[in-house]
């Protein structure tokens, strides 16, 4: 009876740390077309994001959003890709970002984009460069990272090492005409 307890203990713990965190949007599917609207071309405003299946770990979670292909993916930045988005602190009962949604009432705080601005910043390619891949990155954090509004990539980055518990991705895309 002792073997099968452990047995089934193991298996639980097995199953927490390998588990896979799942990242959604009700506007685009992975690996399709933003809407206009999350666009410099449109509105400009975050699109709404959903996860599930959070490790039980979970303290915090660190939102990223990026562009690998700025500013083109013939000839990307030698500095990386183009941040369009840093949310850090998101309290771990949060399982959602609204469309449009205020960061500080989630008790989440934002980070400087490559814009130097604490907000979303819409896709928004440089005409003729093709289409644009947004990386929506998702990490569940062991811990709250101390850092203030306004902190940087690197800041974040730097400060979640040895801390990741789980991550999902989902990437949209984008072309101006």
């Amino acid at each position: 009876m002792k073997k099968i307890i452990v047995i089934v203990i193991c298996l639980f713990f097995l199953t927490e740390i390998h588990a896979t965190m799942k990242l959604t949007s009700s506007a685009f599917t992975h690996n399709t077309y933003l809407p206009q609207k999350y666009t410099c071309d449109g509105q400009g405003i975050n699109p709404p994001l959903k996860w599930e299946q959070v490790p039980t770990a979970t303290k915090t979670f660190v939102l990223l959003v990026e562009d690998p292909d700025a500013p083109s993916a013939q000839h990307p930045r030698p500095e990386g890709p183009w941040v369009h988005w840093i949310v850090f602190n998101i309290p771990s009962p949060v399982t959602q970002i609204p469309e449009n949604g205020s960061i500080s009432e989630l008790g989440a705080a934002q980070g400087i984009n490559d814009a130097k601005k604490n907000n979303f910043y819409g896709a928004c390619p440089p005409q003729g460069s093709g289409v644009h891949r947004y990386f929506f990155r998702l990490f569940a954090l062991d811990t709250k990272l101390d850092l203030a509004i306004g902190a940087t990539k690197e800041q974040v980055m730097r400060a979640m090492q040895g801390h990741i518990v789980a991550q999902a991705e989902l990437i949209g895309l984008y072309k101006r005409n």
